[in-house]
């Protein structure tokens, strides 16, 4: 008789909540995944060059220093790197009340056939950069990480305006919060 009881009742229902959490925990997962790869922010970290140099780019290049400067090892393509310089950007932070200001300047890592271009192109660079850095909130720029996370994205929209092989990386000479 005990054993016509059990089997009479109904199973009990388990929670949905293990499921909607994995599904939502998942999609956050996801979309995280997204936004990193998207931003450039993976790039950095995995040591590759988003725009490779063509074999025939490096022939006839002279390895000696053209004043621009040059890093990298001879294997790496010596002396087809040069830099320009991004005016210095003053920005003020906050309300008006606490006048914080913020102070940045910055060199591009270019390739030596396009630093005309790049200069060509810098009042359309700067303009993109001065932007960026108005849109943030203050209390963003003082996270510990903020500063690898900024360059990453003025990075990305740099990019965008020279369009794909023209920068290959941005290095920041000043960066002063008061």
């Amino acid at each position: 008789m005990s054993t016509t009881a059990e089997a009479e009742k109904p199973p009990v229902k388990s929670s949905r909540t293990g499921l909607v959490l994995g599904l939502i925990l998942a999609l956050v997962g996801a979309g995280g995944g997204f936004f990193i790869a998207y931003s450039g922010m993976l790039a950095p970290l995995l040591g590759g060059d988003d725009h490779p140099v063509a074999p025939d780019e490096s022939h006839g290049q002279d390895a000696a220093d053209d004043g621009h400067g040059s890093r990298g090892s001879p294997q790496q393509n010596a002396g087809n790197t040069g830099f320009v310089p991004i005016e210095a950007i003053t920005i003020s932070l906050g309300p008006r009340g606490q006048s914080r200001h913020l102070r940045f300047a910055a060199q591009l890592e270019v390739a030596v056939p396009h630093i005309a271009e790049v200069q060509h192109l810098m009042p359309r660079i700067t303009d993109v950069l001065n932007i960026y850095l108005r849109a943030l909130d203050p209390h963003e720029l003082e996270e510990p990480a903020a500063l690898l996370r900024l360059r990453a994205q003025m990075l990305r929209r740099v990019q965008i305006v020279t369009g794909p092989g023209f920068v290959s990386d941005l290095l920041v000479m000043e960066f002063v919060l008061n």
